[in-house]
């Protein structure tokens, strides 16, 4: 089954723009930027860089870094704004790299476009070296279990976001904007699962709400929680 995503290239460039929507640009970035920033790694994988802006974000802040998409025509343009930086074709479930090659793993917005997440994990943590971090900012599973939105009243006014099958995992198609593609749901517990198997240990967490934009904007995203902020530490070996 197609994901969308190469009839969606397009649409998904001219929507993110250099700055990226909203929610990227005064939400997400701001507290990534600082996680990625915190300390002085030397070799970063984007996995699912799309376009290729968040790259470029973490170039301009003197952070090497590899990106990776499926997706052609994303690559086809973050290569065209970014000559010098390095992009691949490959997907989460088979990184086309050795192990322990990273000392940061970013998945920004990727999960929910893996439709094998697990093995998506598992090859993000191989690349990962130990000691290093990987740092995932997901749409909230709250927000995932009820695609179609806001509950409104008669006057078309957000009343409440409703749940609807929670624990379960299913795929659903989203559309916005001439964007149409396929975004997993999973509950919670299962990111969580995953990743307390692989042995790496929560650092920080955070569900991050507007720092910046126009008030009407902030606040839809103030009244339920859209995002959240994962870092995770992969245990140094012992000696």
């Amino acid at each position: 089954m197609s994901d969308g995503w190469d009839k969606s290239a397009a649409a998904w460039i001219s929507a993110m723009g250099d700055r990226g929507d909203f929610a990227r640009e005064h939400i997400l970035d701001p507290v990534m930027m600082e996680r990625a920033t915190a300390r002085n790694f030397e070799s970063a994988l984007d996995v699912g860089c799309g376009e290729g802006r968040f790259c470029r974000l973490l170039r301009a802040n003197h952070i090497p870094v590899v990106g990776i998409d499926p997706t052609e025509a994303l690559l086809a343009h973050a290569r065209v704004l970014d000559p010098i930086g390095q992009y691949q074709i490959a997907r989460a479930e088979n990184l086309p790299f050795a192990a322990a090659s990273f000392d940061l793993v970013v998945s920004y917005l990727t999960l929910i476009d893996i439709p094998d997440f697990r093995s998506g994990l598992r090859e993000m943590v191989r690349v990962l070296k130990p000691g290093g971090t990987l740092l995932i900012a997901n749409i909230n599973s709250f927000i995932t279990s009820c695609p179609n939105g806001w509950i409104k009243d008669q006057d078309g006014r957000n009343i409440h976001y409703p749940l609807d099958r929670y624990s379960e995992e299913f795929p659903e198609w989203i559309q916005w904007s001439g964007i149409r593609i396929v975004n997993w749901h999973r509950p919670f517990a299962a990111y969580m699962k995953e990743l307390l198997g692989h042995g790496l240990r929560l650092t920080f967490f955070d569900e991050p709400q507007p720092r910046s934009g126009d008030a009407e904007r902030q606040a839809l995203f103030r009244s339920a929680p859209w995002f959240m902020v994962m870092e995770w530490r992969r245990l140094a070996l012992s000696a």
